[in-house]
C-alpha cells in the first residue's frame, strides 16, 4: 500500500468588513422587521405621530468603512402621497461600535428637488455575522426641510421639526 500526499488548496479569506458592522454583503430589512414613526413638534407639544412604511431598507457592508452605505425610503398616509428618502455618505462608530452615526440626506422622492442634510443616530442592539438590530433617530428642522424639498404637513399640524424614530432588524438573505 502506498500514500499518496496531493496539495491542500488554500481559499482565498473571506472578505472582512469594518468590525463594528457585521461581514461584508447587503443587507435589507423586510418591511414587517422595520419600524419607522414620524413626530412633528410645535414647541413642546407633539402635533402629528404616524408610523410610516419603509418601502426599502438597505444596509451595505463593503471591505472598507468609507464604501459602507444605508438607505431608507418611506412612504404613508402621514406624507400626504409622498416620499422621503434617507441615504447615507458616511457611517461611523461610536462608543466603541455599540453606536452609530449616519450622515446623510433627506429628501423627497423628487430627484430635480434638492436634499436636506441629516444625521441618523443609531443604537446597535445586536451584531452578528449576518445580521444587525438598531434603533435610533433623526431629527430635522421642518422649516428648512419644507423650504428646500418642498415637502408640507397639513395645515392644522403646525411643527417647527420632525424626529424619524428608526428601528430595523437588517439581515444579508445569502
Amino acid at each position: 500500500m502506498t500514500t499518496e500526499t496531493r496539495p491542500t488548496a488554500v481559499l482565498p479569506p473571506v472578505p472582512e468588513g469594518p468590525a463594528w458592522l457585521p461581514r461584508s454583503g447587503t443587507y435589507t430589512a423586510a418591511v414587517d422587521r422595520c419600524i419607522v414613526e414620524l413626530t412633528a413638534r410645535f414647541g413642546p407639544l407633539v402635533t402629528l405621530r404616524r408610523r410610516l412604511t419603509a418601502d426599502d431598507a438597505t444596509l451595505t457592508v463593503a471591505q472598507a468603512a468609507d464604501d459602507c452605505a444605508l438607505g431608507l425610503k418611506l412612504t404613508g398616509d402621514a406624507l400626504g402621497g409622498d416620499e422621503l428618502t434617507f441615504v447615507s455618505t458616511t457611517l461611523e462608530p461610536e462608543a466603541g461600535g455599540s453606536r452609530l452615526r449616519v450622515t446623510g440626506e433627506l429628501a423627497t422622492g423628487d430627484p430635480t428637488v434638492p436634499s436636506v442634510p441629516a444625521t441618523l443616530t443609531l443604537r446597535v442592539v445586536e451584531r452578528t455575522d449576518d445580521l444587525l438590530l438598531v434603533l435610533g433617530t433623526l431629527h430635522v428642522p421642518y422649516g428648512p426641510l419644507r423650504r428646500t424639498t418642498g415637502f408640507t404637513l397639513s395645515r392644522i399640524r403646525p411643527a417647527d421639526r420632525l424626529r424619524l424614530l428608526v428601528a430595523a432588524e437588517f439581515t444579508c438573505p445569502a
